[in-house]
């Protein structure tokens, strides 16, 4: 499957490092990503790709979540065709 992952929040050291960190640990493949601070605050979108029987969307998305909140940042994870389905409208 391929993903789409979002992470906005106040800026801080090791917020890519703790999103890679459970990307690299359930075998997600970074396929491009894409990250910038403005006024303070981290914006970063990140292209991915996985195998659904090594860790499911839902998985996934709660495993980000948790890291996320521990971080201060928020980290949305949805899957590619539902951008591909609003661009096609």
């Amino acid at each position: 499957m391929k993903l789409i992952v979002t992470v906005v929040g106040k800026d801080r050291v090791g917020i890519i490092a703790a999103v890679t960190k459970i990307l690299a640990d359930n075998e997600v493949n970074i396929l491009s990503i894409n990250q910038n601070i403005l006024n303070g605050f981290f914006n970063m979108i990140l292209f991915a790709e996985s195998d659904e029987k090594k860790i499911s969307l839902v998985d996934l998305q709660q495993a980000l979540k948790i890291q996320g909140e521990e971080i201060g940042v928020e980290i949305k994870t949805q899957h590619q065709d539902i951008f591909d389905v609003m661009h096609k409208i």
